[in-house]
């Protein structure tokens, strides 16, 4: 159960107003789009539109990377920071974390669920609750995250409403309860009757950027409904409306806080409709800053010492400076640009003087920055997943998962001349956790391993493009690697042993490569002080 509360202790203004989220979803249920409309609203950008514009015009603001831009497809989590004046008066500071949406870039996505304190779950109104969608909501489920919902694309074709709330519940176990219903759909889709606000939200068609007309009413049965819906319409949405707060769950914004309800919004993105209301959502019901989970003891949000975590490595972001840019979340404090932090792992002070506020694919100084905030630290290698940075007390923050492989290919540089800056590139890559590097113990050359066979494309570009490499992958006579624990004799008998089976990964800890699920068997039986583990956890 988790111990979020609105009514925890007061955090100061400038942590108190922050919301650190992201947005997970299906590929195609119209996340761009929503990232989007959320930086139009905020004032981040001038004109949205450019997802659907053709050419040069179709990049969106959060994709930067050259294969994203191909494809149509986000495969690197970005952050942007922007503020958002809400309907309540109050001035917001939004840091969305924007996700990869495709399978092959799960662990990215898992790593960055630890940085953010809710998600926005975006499904599609024709397709509903998909294979990604229920990748994504377990981890969100691990870690307890309050979750808002989404429902997109209403100005097409969709399910009926009922069946979509009936099968995120089925779905994903969590109990629905609706914040808007929708006046038809496809075409005869005409907005929504805001539930929690007691109002009528219409879509504008003719202007996508506009924000929708909003009539305030006095409950479903007000007289003036009828000069905005036709008649048919109206007696069903009063019908559904009823029956939906008969079968339904009441909104419990501490339900939603512990992760047990979500409170679901439908709209059309590419029509900016319903976004408004789900961003007022997010910042009237969404948890400010919560507590890290760390080693020796849990950090809270409002501590005057600033400590942070690395949750993403990018390098070569601007191809023209080379650089590597470690994603910060600052778990406590008020930072200010210049200071000196300890490098927990290294033990060694780190002067922060150049650190970045993203949004998108345009970053700026960060003058100073607070607990929730995700800043951008340039460096060159000292930084890694999981490192913790802290104004020097010793503290690890946990729970920032590796996982095993699930696919392996030897990658050999085709020239044979330039080897040497093949094991610079591919540590590069191992650093950011864009893959796993295992060097055998016995043999020349790498293994990479990856979740997705799309990851293996995507490096293959990289390492052409970032270093002026071309490489080959071929397939290994392994199928997926182990991490080796146990005690120190044992493994180093078991090593030898194994000598075929053993490698290094870029921190030098011992893994043990199969073929088969028999290798693994075996080694249950044959060597019982041994345990073979398929998850890791980012040391520090």
């Amino acid at each position: 159960m988790s111990d979020r509360s609105h009514n925890a202790p007061a955090l100061p203004p400038e942590i108190a107003r922050r919301r650190t989220f992201a947005i997970i979803s299906h590929p195609d249920a119209g996340k761009t789009t929503l990232t989007e409309k959320f930086l139009l609203f905020g004032g981040a950008i001038q004109m949205a539109g450019q997802v659907r514009a053709k050419g040069e015009a179709r990049r969106t603001r959060s994709d930067f990377m050259q294969m994203e831009k191909d494809r149509g497809i986000s495969v690197s989590a970005s952050a942007m920071s922007f503020d958002f004046h809400a309907e309540s008066g109050e001035a917001l500071r939004f840091n969305l974390v924007d996700t990869p949406g495709h399978s092959d870039f799960s662990e990215d996505t898992y790593r960055t669920l630890t940085a953010v304190d809710a998600a926005v779950m975006v499904i599609d109104g024709a397709k509903g609750v998909e294979s990604q969608t229920r990748k994504l909501f377990e981890v969100c489920r691990l870690r307890d995250l309050p979750i808002l919902t989404f429902c997109n694309k209403m100005d097409r074709e969709s399910r009926d409403t009922f069946d979509i709330i009936d099968e995120i519940q089925e779905n994903l176990a969590i109990d629905v309860t609706p914040a808007s219903w929708p006046i038809g759909m496809g075409r005869d889709f005409l907005g929504c009757y805001d539930i929690l606000n007691d109002r009528l939200e219409l879509m504008d068609r003719a202007d996508r950027n506009r924000v929708a007309e909003t009539v305030r009413l006095k409950g479903l049965d007000d007289p003036r409904m009828a000069d905005h819906i036709p008649p048919a319409q109206l007696a069903t949405l009063r019908e559904e409306v009823e029956m939906a707060r008969e079968l339904l769950p009441a909104f419990d914004a501490q339900a939603l806080l512990d992760g047990t309800m979500t409170p679901i919004w439908f709209g059309s993105a590419i029509n900016s409709f319903g976004v408004k209301e789900l961003m007022d959502g997010i910042g009237r019901y969404g948890p400010p800053p919560q507590p890290t989970a760390a080693e020796p003891r849990q950090i809270a949000p409002d501590e005057s010492r600033v400590s942070g975590f690395v949750f993403k490595v990018q390098a070569n972001m601007d191809p023209r400076h080379r650089d590597r840019v470690a994603f910060l979340r600052l778990a406590s404090g008020h930072f200010t640009r210049g200071m000196k932090l300890t490098h927990v792992r290294s033990k060694k002070p780190m002067a922060v003087t150049n650190p970045v506020l993203f949004l998108a694919s345009d970053r700026e100084l960060a003058e100073e920055a607070w607990a929730g905030d995700i800043i951008g630290i340039p460096n060159h290698g000292q930084l890694r997943i999981g490192d913790t940075l802290t104004e020097g007390e010793a503290l690890r923050v946990t729970g920032i998962p590796s996982f095993a492989p699930e696919l392996l290919q030897n990658c050999r540089a085709g020239d044979p001349m330039k080897a040497k800056h093949l094991d610079k590139a591919l540590m590069q890559f191992a650093e950011e956790g864009a893959a796993k590097v295992f060097k055998p113990t016995l043999g020349a050359g790498f293994i990479v391993g990856v979740v997705g066979a799309l990851q293996f494309e995507v490096l293959a570009s990289r390492i052409e493009l970032e270093y002026g490499l071309p490489v080959r992958f071929e397939p290994s006579q392994f199928t997926s690697a182990r991490w080796v624990h146990g005690p120190r004799d044992k493994v180093e008998a078991f090593a030898e042993a194994n000598k075929g089976h053993m490698a290094l990964d870029n921190d030098d800890d011992l893994v043990f490569l199969t073929r088969l699920q028999w290798d693994i068997d075996r080694v249950g039986r044959d060597w019982p002080d041994i345990a073979l583990s398929s998850t890791k956890e980012m040391m520090v």
